[in-house]
């Protein structure tokens, strides 16, 4: 009996170490974490719109599938039955032929080449290209979202972690000013002030945990994460803000070739230019050629006349003459379409060296602001402590307090939005250069 209390006993502690592993299992699968990289690589493989953009290029593939099937033979078969009810051919007072019920079967093979065919199935070939370049291109769009939205959340959990401690150190000095209060020593109205003081921390504290709700929504939707899941962060603002790399970027070329708007306005006028060649082929020959088999079978001994051939083949060359116009204006209004894309790629190509060089000066400036607002937060974290502890020992009012907390919710703001602009302007410079997170473009990864 003991040892059968003794088996149960194992036996429902293995139960219960199996279910909580179970539930540890579960729980964690509620959070995700992720680095940086981590996080692109999630986004690219989930995606909803790079999932259709890939699509895209398949939907081209099967195009250009299509338009060569126009150029191979297409055969096609018939099954016939036919019965005339008895009826007889009567050709005068000589003879009748009669007219049984007959089956037949047809085999017919054709196939037709034209310029505009071929010229069709290289605009296909090209599309699956220009197919290819967009979701390359939306690619780099989702990981370069993805990653602002990164930091922008380290930057704002940053900025809440300020403002908890802040507010811990305006609480004390306003417990110690109501003391002073309650002691007689000093005034209500300088507790009060303090007391202002800690709402308007409170409040800022909660505008910034709002923000920070929205940029990791943003995330999950970038990410098709559910929205049941937790996202955490396992890198910090200090790890990936690489100011040399950054730096380095003012003095990279910057290679037409690389920037996915130009590969695509370059194939734009590719395609552009293939039109015009098919609407040019509008006056060239068709070419078609043709092979019947046709087979036929008579239910019945009597006399009959067949006129089928079993076999015959044909071409037919197909030459316009005469359109009243139709194909000239067609090909008048693709040349015209042609020289118009001719003068957007030039546009192109001046719009993006101007670009880039408001993008470095964008950057430049950045930093400057960035470094700027990395040591104003700094001087003005050290003026509020400074003054917390002169308020302290009473060599300061509450209004400097009040001032000094003021200042430095003010210098966080500002060192937020010079932060964010810092990386953004980073990213775009990126984007522009085609260069990913450890600067190296995609087309070298090619």
């Amino acid at each position: 009996m003991r040892k059968l209390s003794r088996a149960m006993a194992a036996a429902l502690c293995c139960v219960f170490v199996s279910w909580s592993a179970t539930a540890q299992e579960e729980g964690d699968s509620a959070v995700l974490h992720f680095t940086l990289e981590e996080a692109m690589s999630y986004a690219l493989e989930h995606n909803w719109d790079l999932q259709n953009s890939s699509l895209a290029v398949r939907q081209a593939e099967a195009d250009r599938w299509g338009a060569i099937a126009t150029m191979l033979p297409q055969v096609n078969g018939t099954l016939d039955y036919s019965n005339y009810m008895g009826y007889e051919m009567d050709l005068g007072e000589f003879m009748a032929i009669a007219m049984p019920p007959y089956g037949s079967i047809g085999v017919n093979a054709s196939m037709s080449v034209s310029g505009a065919q071929i010229i069709s199935t290289l605009i296909g070939k090209l599309s699956i290209e220009m197919a290819d370049v967009s979701h390359r291109q939306s690619q780099q769009e989702v990981a370069e979202q993805v990653r602002l939205l990164y930091f922008s959340a380290l930057v704002s959990e940053q900025t809440v972690e300020l403002l908890r401690r802040n507010l811990g150190t305006v609480r004390k000095l306003h417990e110690l000013s109501q003391k002073s209060v309650d002691a007689g020593v000093a005034e209500q109205v300088d507790a009060d002030q303090i007391l202002v003081q800690v709402a308007t921390l409170e409040s800022s504290i909660n505008e910034a945990e709002r923000g920070l709700e929205m940029i990791y929504n943003s995330m999950r939707l970038q990410m098709n994460v559910g929205f049941d899941k937790e996202i955490v962060l396992t890198q910090t603002l200090d790890d990936l803000m690489d100011v040399e790399h950054s730096l380095d970027l003012l003095y990279d070329d910057f290679i037409l070739e690389n920037n996915f708007s130009y590969q695509l306005a370059l194939q734009s006028t590719e395609l552009y230019r293939k039109q015009k060649n098919l609407a040019g082929w509008a006056y060239g020959p068709t070419l078609s050629a043709f092979y019947q088999y046709t087979g036929r079978k008579y239910f019945s001994d009597e006399m009959t006349m067949n006129m089928t051939p079993p076999n015959m083949i044909g071409l037919t060359l197909s030459i316009p003459i005469f359109s009243s116009g139709r194909n000239y204006t067609s090909f008048q209004k693709a040349k015209l379409d042609y020289q118009k894309q001719l003068n957007t790629l030039e546009n192109t190509k001046m719009a993006l060296n101007i670009q880039h060089r408001q993008l470095k000066y964008n950057l430049s400036s950045a930093y400057e602001r960035y470094q700027t607002q990395v040591k104003n937060v700094e001087v003005s974290q050290a003026v509020f402590d400074n003054i917390g502890k002169k308020y302290e020992f009473g060599h300061a009012s509450s209004l400097d307090v009040t001032n000094a907390a003021t200042t430095l919710i003010t210098a966080q703001s500002t060192y937020v939005q010079a932060a964010l602009d810092y990386v953004t302007a980073q990213i775009e410079l990126e984007k522009l250069l085609n260069k990913n997170t450890y600067g190296q473009s995609t087309q070298e990864q090619k």
